[in-house]
C-alpha cells in the first residue's frame, strides 16, 4: 500500500518512541532490580520481549488484563505486590500504542487522532510526576527513578520522559494541521491531575 509523507513521519516517530520506551524500561530495571526478582525465573531480556516483541499484547494476565493508564495506576498502587516496573511500562507502551490506533506502521488511508496523541503526552507528564512522588507506607518511593536525597543528580529519566512528551506533542500538532482540527488543551496541575482518556 502507498504511504504519504505523514505516514512515513508517523513510522519514524513510532520507531523512536519504541526505542525510548525500551531505554526507559532498561534504566528502571537497573534502578529497581528487586522488581524483576518478584517474577520467578524472569530476565530482563524476557521482559523486553514481552513488552516490545512483534507479538506484544496490550493486556497481560499478570496485570489482571489492565492496560494503558489502568496498568500505570496499578504499578503505583501501594497495595500492588507484583513487578511494578513491568506494570508501569506495560501501561506506558500500551497507552502510546493506543494513541496511534494500535498500529505500528501507517499507510495512505490511515488517520491518527491528534487529541489522543495530545492526551497521551499529558499522561506521560502525570506519570513522571507520580513516579517521583508516590510513596509506600514507610515513606519510600514505590519505583526508584531520579536521585534520592543525598545521591548524585541523575537527569536520565527526566530526559527520556521529556523526549517522549515532545514526540507525542509534535505528532499531535502534525495531525491537527493535517485534519484542520483544534486540539482541546487541558490546563491542570500534574500533582492533582487525572489521566486523560486515550484509546476510547
Amino acid at each position: 500500500m502507498a504511504k504519504s509523507d505523514i505516514d512515513m513521519v508517523a513510522d519514524r516517530y513510532v520507531g523512536e518512541l519504541h526505542h525510548l520506551l525500551r531505554q526507559l524500561t532498561i534504566k528502571l530495571y537497573k534502578r529497581n532490580p528487586h522488581e524483576l526478582r518478584k517474577v520467578r525465573n524472569a530476565s530482563l531480556e524476557q521482559r523486553l520481549e514481552q513488552l516490545f516483541g512483534e507479538s506484544a499484547p496490550l493486556k497481560y494476565t499478570e496485570l489482571a488484563a489492565k492496560e494503558g493508564t489502568d496498568a500505570i495506576l496499578l504499578a503505583l498502587d501501594p497495595a500492588y505486590r507484583g513487578d511494578r516496573v513491568f506494570a508501569l511500562m506495560a501501561g506506558l507502551t500500551g497507552m502510546i500504542r493506543q494513541s496511534y490506533g494500535g498500529k505500528r506502521e501507517f499507510f495512505l488511508l490511515d488517520n491518527l487522532d491528534a487529541q489522543q496523541l495530545y492526551n497521551s503526552a499529558r499522561n506521560l507528564e502525570i506519570t513522571n510526576w507520580r513516579l517521583n512522588h508516590r510513596l509506600d507506607a514507610s515513606g519510600h518511593r514505590l519505583i526508584l527513578a531520579n536521585a534520592l536525597p543525598g545521591e548524585a543528580i541523575n537527569y536520565g529519566f527526566e530526559r527520556l520522559f521529556a523526549k517522549l512528551v515532545a514526540h507525542q506533542d509534535m505528532m499531535a500538532r502534525i495531525m491537527a494541521n493535517k485534519s484542520d482540527r483544534t486540539i482541546k488543551t487541558v490546563v491542570q496541575s500534574v500533582a492533582t491531575a487525572a489521566f486523560l482518556p486515550v484509546g476510547l
